[in-house]
């Protein structure tokens, strides 16, 4: 496969006809191969356009609650706010026994401890993130099936709890907490979700969705009794799940909900679309979609998590679900994390954009790419395109040539990607006197650090001075500049490209 890659050549820099648009070096075509195939975008930069709020920056998730004490988890927390400014991240088990929030005496009174809840959202809160606080998982001392299995690498534990006299004060002692330790202002701000993913085996209530509404019945009412500007919602299903039932049993019983939330994978736009339907077509239509979980697979798989193929997943994904969510929260920022155990090697198809070490994945540079985009979003037609203008009236694009991942196989693969070379042509109308595009790209040959570890004979245990290489192997390739004439210009990407142009 090295040898495949080093075969690739650049193209110089070319008029094509007398159109006055230019394109930009690209890995060229094997001879005897099929030229690229033309798309042609049309962008009027006065267009009235639409708000783009980056709905799928503001929010991500992470490993269990208490990896948050680690070192590692706060610097590729920062490492990903700094690229995204991203507002929230959520975790699972802030309740679990490694938290040690409850316990019981042997006259069965309750003993809360939130020590290491405050260290952990005091770590978040310095870096300029807030908690989207998922209330699970059960405490010990409450669980009601303790011969019940306890899925994870940490045993999480998936039960009812055997008393709700003990959990409603155990949820409001916690939110008690919390207000008076960062003010309601500031809690107000934060999401509290119920649970997650209580349709599968998260949850092992009997019958399932029954006991679950139980549950959120008490966990809403809980915290709206400490202070009613607290924001709850639920059911935190997956695969879209349980919203139609949710939304009638909340509205029968009078429970309060503040914000619908579910997770899907892989495509998750017809997810998207469809709970958004089912929430227009509610007692409460008004009620914002958060997808609180989302990746390109809900499995560890090279050849999609850890590769090029992210970028024109992630792009695609955002045009597709643009005006059907209030916020995408990408599963998860870093590869510290252990559901699965303890990470035995880098680059295993772990779901977050840092890898073990620091070391920044192709999803990584996707995101601080698309971050680029401006709030506005502009009519460019259905092709694979997103165009953006700026607060300052630049009009910003993003551009990709999405291609199957090489393998969804767990193992790993890494071959080229099938496809063709996808020529754009854009023209931009009034486009302000631009004689110049900023240019990013992320394919195989840009801001991929697989072919360094390739190199590296793929080491499990990388030395500190590999590590090193590889973090700046990772980096987000170096910008190309390239000349526009009359709002004109045309570039080359290969398959599984991604690339955003800034005009000015």
């Amino acid at each position: 496969m090295r040898a495949a890659r080093s075969g690739f050549a650049l193209v110089g820099v070319a008029v094509l006809g007398a159109s006055g648009a230019f394109a930009v070096p690209t890995p060229a075509a094997a001879a005897g191969a099929p030229g690229p195939r033309v798309v042609r975008v049309n962008v009027d930069a006065r267009a009235q356009g639409t708000p783009f709020p980056h709905f799928w920056e503001k929010m991500f998730g992470s490993g269990h609650a208490i990896l948050a004490l680690r070192a590692d988890y706060r610097r590729d927390l920062s490492m990903v706010k700094q690229v995204t400014g991203f507002t929230y991240v959520r975790a699972h088990g802030i309740l679990d026994r490694d938290v040690g929030v409850f316990h019981l005496t042997r006259q069965g009174r309750p003993v809360y401890n939130f020590s290491y809840v405050d260290q952990i959202y005091d770590g978040l809160l310095a870096r300029g993130v807030k908690p989207f606080v998922e209330l699970s998982f059960m405490p010990p001392a409450l669980d009601s099936h303790p011969q019940a299995a306890k899925p994870f690498f940490y045993h999480l534990i998936a039960s009812p709890p055997k008393s709700y006299r003990l959990w409603d004060g155990l949820i409001r002692a916690f939110a008690r907490h919390l207000v008076r330790r960062y003010g309601i202002d500031q809690v107000a701000s934060w999401y509290f979700e119920v649970w997650n993913e209580p349709n599968i085996a998260f949850w092992n209530g009997t019958p399932a969705q029954k006991t679950y509404f139980k549950l959120y019945d008490h966990t809403a009412r809980d915290l709206k009794s400490v202070s009613s500007r607290l924001r709850v919602g639920g059911p935190a299903t997956a695969s879209a799940a349980w919203v139609p039932a949710f939304l009638r049993h909340v509205y029968r019983h009078h429970v309060p909900v503040d914000f619908v939330s579910t997770h899907a994978y892989g495509d998750p736009c017809g997810a998207v679309r469809k709970v958004h339907a089912q929430i227009a077509a509610s007692h409460d239509p008004h009620l914002p979609l958060i997808l609180s979980e989302f990746n390109a697979t809900v499995y560890t798989v090279p050849d999609m998590t850890d590769s090029a193929y992210m970028g024109p997943y992630l792009a695609r994904t955002i045009r597709q679900c643009d005006g059907y969510v209030a916020m995408m929260s990408y599963w998860t920022f870093s590869d510290v994390f252990e559901e699965q155990g303890v990470i035995q090697s880098p680059f295993y198809g772990g779901y977050g954009l840092v890898a073990e070490g620091g070391i920044p994945k192709p999803a990584f540079n996707a995101f601080a790419m698309l971050h680029k985009l401006g709030d506005t979003r502009l009519p460019a037609g259905g092709g694979p395109v997103l165009a953006t203008r700026g607060p300052h009236g630049g009009v910003i694009l993003a551009l990709w040539n999405y291609a199957p991942p090489v393998s969804t196989k767990t193992t790993y693969v890494y071959g080229a990607p099938s496809g063709r070379i996808k020529r754009f042509v854009v023209t931009v109308a009034h486009l302000p006197a631009a004689r110049h595009a900023t240019v990013w790209r992320l394919d195989r040959r840009h801001g991929d650090v697989i072919p360094a570890f390739d190199a590296m004979g793929r080491p499990r245990y990388p030395t500190r001075r590999q590590i090193l290489a590889l973090r700046r192997a990772g980096r987000l390739a170096a910008p190309q500049r390239i000349p526009v004439r009359q709002g004109r210009f045309s570039l080359d990407v290969p398959p599984q490209g991604l690339v955003v142009v800034r005009l000015h």
